[in-house]
């Protein structure tokens, strides 16, 4: 039940908020409100209606995609099957780099230069216009309050970025405060930080904790070995996103701040994708994002197969992204949730293409043939593994106060060669400290190899 502030936030304040800033965010969830009880045949003609218009847009005014969609064929009145997009090549980061002025719409106004933080060594530059944050902001809100809360309930975010972090001014202060919203830079995880953490998070009872599940796990374990309850707060739900979320990452979370915990997958370039709902299934904002799943000869997955995830953000008129490869692995859910929504559903999100593995005779394995040895340890608190290439393969360990660092060396060798490969050469490194990425995430695995 929502308390009065918060009401009065989400319905008065932060409304005018997003109109002041020339968004439409309050009217799209409204209407994505009602989009996701729709059937799939009645959303997927919504899809194609969208699609239609977006490419209509994009052959008048953007000279990209003007070119592009002369030479492929497509009728100007439009496709007549969401399949038609299949006759589009693939919009990649390169593509992108080599095209940026191109891909700009002559109708944008107001464009926001964005990048990613380049991860998968691919750092890309981009622009976003309102339109498209607009309807992020939407799908991100429409998500929040399938959990019972809502914009202006007490809220700790635990992130890294240097958006979100590098502009910490007056004005953005003051909405923070109006919002209930507390920042916590996930950049340094010391133990003097962490228990800094802990308190911030006592001290606010949040209703909703958001972060990096790397992150927000990290936080629940310091909790749990400093002896400090965590799930006495009244806090509701813990969102996570941006990194693959393990197992034991959800149960730490759960566990200790005593809340289910919700996934969220998306990026800045792809846009808010999938969602967790309390069922259990993870939706995808079917309305603003076509998702297709290729092989690695860029053909349709059959469903229940993993493939790369590609998406066509509808809401990109400004500056187009139609069939952009993400460089992220799933595997599409053929079943209905249990909650009634007709959006489609993601079965697995397994990760980045970076977080697989290359074994010395090419064999691609998840990383999470790795990741198991390591959990198996006793006494290791983290991990991170780097594959420069085939032939190498670095393994950094920070342990707790008796590991027995000879027989995990040993150990970890063995069976690593076993997966990658007998002549392949292990590096196995005792950390005072594992950092995270620029960006502020965690990742347990990190391919170099091709």
């Amino acid at each position: 039940m929502s308390s009065l502030y918060t009401s009065v936030v989400s319905a008065l304040a932060f409304p005018l908020h997003e109109r002041l800033k020339g968004h439409d965010s309050v009217q799209i969830r409204r209407q994505l409100e009602q989009s996701q009880w729709l059937k799939p045949q009645a959303l997927a003609e919504f899809q194609l209606q969208r699609l239609n218009a977006l490419m209509r847009d994009a052959r008048q005014h953007v000279p990209f995609y003007r070119q592009l969609l002369a030479e492929s064929g497509i009728p100007e009145k439009g496709m007549s099957s969401l399949e038609d997009l299949q006759k589009l090549p693939f919009l990649t980061k390169s593509v992108i780099r080599a095209n940026t002025e191109a891909m700009k719409s002559s109708q944008a106004r107001g464009l926001a230069r964005f990048n990613t933080g380049g991860s998968s060594g691919e750092p890309l530059i981009f622009f976003i216009g309102k339109e498209r944050v607009s309807h992020d902001v939407a799908a991100k809100w429409r998500a929040t309050r399938w959990w019972g809360v809502d914009i202006g309930d007490p809220e700790m975010v635990v992130w890294g970025s240097p958006i979100e972090l590098g502009k910490q001014d007056r004005i953005k202060a003051i909405r923070d405060r109006v919002l209930r919203t507390e920042l916590l830079p996930a950049f340094e995880m010391s133990s003097a930080k962490l228990d800094g953490f802990i308190d911030a998070i006592r001290r606010r009872r949040p209703r909703m904790l958001f972060g990096y599940p790397s992150a927000l796990s990290h936080i629940a374990r310091h909790a749990l070995d400093r002896g400090v309850r965590m799930d006495d707060l009244g806090i509701k739900v813990a969102f996570v996103t941006s990194e693959r979320l393990y197992d034991e990452q959800r149960s730490m979370i759960s566990t200790v701040f005593g809340c289910p915990v919700a996934n969220g997958y998306g990026g800045r370039d792809a846009g808010f994708i999938a969602h967790e709902c309390p069922s259990g299934g993870m939706h995808i904002t079917a309305e603003d994002v076509i998702v297709e799943l290729i092989d690695g000869q860029g053909l349709p997955v059959p469903l229940g197969q993993a493939g790369e995830i590609v998406v066509t953000h509808l809401a990109t008129s400004d500056f187009p992204f139609i069939r952009y490869k993400t460089g992220d692995v799933a595997v599409m859910d053929d079943k209905q949730c249990a909650c009634g929504r007709g959006l489609p559903m993601l079965k697995e999100i397994q990760g980045r293409s970076t977080d697989f593995v290359i074994a010395a005779d090419g064999t691609v394995m998840h990383g999470l043939a790795l990741i198991y040895v390591l959990r198996d340890l006793s006494g290791l608190r983290s991990f991170k593994v780097i594959q420069h290439s085939r032939s190498h393969c670095e393994v950094q360990l920070l342990p707790e106060v008796g590991f027995d660092t000879l027989v995990a060396t040993e150990r970890i060798t063995q069976q690593f060669k076993l997966r990658l490969g007998a002549e392949v050469r292990i590096d196995v490194r005792v950390m005072d400290e594992i950092a995270p990425e620029k960006s502020g995430k965690f990742r347990y695995i990190i391919s170099h190899a091709s």
